[in-house]
């Protein structure tokens, strides 16, 4: 029987931890679909309240029915699975450590600035489209 892979992304354009799940399935070759942005939120909102009713987070993979949720966990998950084409992390203990304390500074530092960033990209583009002015243009990422 074939995996069947689900993977459910947030709704912004990159966001750093859909970006980061993605490149771990990508390093592995598993093939995944994906709902994001194409499908209506409430049809997202439906299947992750049915796959996940305790944490309601994104991105969550859902392999074979059973959902897995946070981004590290999920990459850590995909690491166990798919081990044909090597490991995702280094064999140095050391490497590993400090493989796990830059996604962690991502989590607590990029993050942050990110959400900043798309938050202030929104109001700019509300303000342009409430005055016409030339922040009507910007583009989100």
């Amino acid at each position: 029987m074939a995996d069947e892979v689900t993977l459910m992304l947030e709704f912004q354009a990159g966001a750093p931890f859909s970006v980061r799940v993605r490149i771990a399935l990508a390093e592995k070759g598993v093939k995944y679909d994906v709902y994001s942005e194409q499908n209506p939120r409430d049809e997202i909102r439906n299947l992750l309240l049915q796959m996940n009713s305790v944490s309601k987070q994104l991105p969550t993979l859902i392999h074979n029915g059973r959902p897995v949720c946070q981004s590290l966990i999920i990459v850590q998950y995909v690491d166990d699975v798919w081990k044909g084409k090597g490991p995702l992390l280094p064999s140095d203990p050391y490497q590993r450590a400090q493989s796990r304390f830059w996604a962690d500074f991502i989590d607590k530092k990029v993050h942050d600035q990110y959400d900043f960033l798309m938050l202030g990209l929104f109001f700019f583009r509300i303000m342009g489209a409430l005055r016409g002015c030339a922040f009507s243009s910007v583009v989100l990422l």
